[in-house]
């Protein structure tokens, strides 16, 4: 299937200069303690496979993806929801970058040789799990076979469109409610799989830096059923 060089090297460059707008990172990230452990996340670009790319005015080519996966239901960090690869550093990782290549591969099977790192994003706290995560940014330069590698783990492994993502009919609020207080956040709706959370809250910050969002109503809320 023939591919759109210009859109895609586009898109490529958009997610480059978007991570040298700090003030987009500036969203409020609920803090963490002196004891947060040190973790990093694959925010992983591509190129589906199947989808042509559009050539009208969109914002994105229809092509151009990102890899989430699903997190087992038993696990007692975050179960059941919809992530980015990734993990905690362990002492043999060099880096983040090493972290999020390590995790993305034990979790996704993908080959971290395929992967171009474009980007390290400003350490951000997430507070659920008590960890300090760095956003790796990657572009799948020659994407590998990727699936659910330990189901204890990972349940499922997915490729979303970006565009599906932007569409205003996939957006909403996320409501939560903990210990008498309602925390909000942006989500995105994937035919029933619902993005929230740490992870919805990075790739809005990104689409915004990149440029990327089409105008959609915040004040649409719906609560997360846990």
């Amino acid at each position: 299937m023939s591919q759109n060089p210009d859109t895609l090297h586009g898109a490529r460059a958009e997610l480059i200069a978007a991570t040298r707008r700090g003030e987009a990172w500036a969203k409020p990230f609920p803090a963490v303690g002196d004891s947060a452990h040190p973790a990093s996340v694959l925010v992983l670009f591509g190129r589906l496979d199947r989808i042509p790319a559009q050539t009208d005015e969109s914002t994105v080519a229809a092509d151009l993806d990102v890899l989430l996966q699903r997190r087992a239901a038993t696990l007692s960090s975050h179960p059941g929801q919809v992530s980015f690869p990734g993990g905690r550093t362990e002492e043999q990782d060099a880096d983040a970058v090493a972290t999020a290549l390590r995790e993305a591969e034990e979790e996704t099977g993908l080959d971290p040789a395929g992967v171009e790192i474009l980007a390290t994003l400003p350490e951000l706290p997430r507070a659920a799990s008590n960890h300090l995560v760095t956003p790796v940014l990657g572009w799948w330069r020659t994407p590998s076979r990727v699936a659910a590698v330990d189901h204890a783990e990972t349940v499922e492994v997915f490729r979303v469109p970006v565009a599906r993502l932007l569409d205003p009919a996939n957006r909403h609020t996320s409501t939560i409610h903990r210990l008498g207080r309602t925390w909000r956040g942006p989500a995105f709706d994937i035919d029933g799989t619902i993005v929230w959370g740490f992870t919805a809250m990075v790739l809005d910050a990104l689409f915004d830096a990149a440029g990327w969002t089409v105008d959609w109503d915040p004040s649409v809320e719906r609560p997360i059923e846990l």
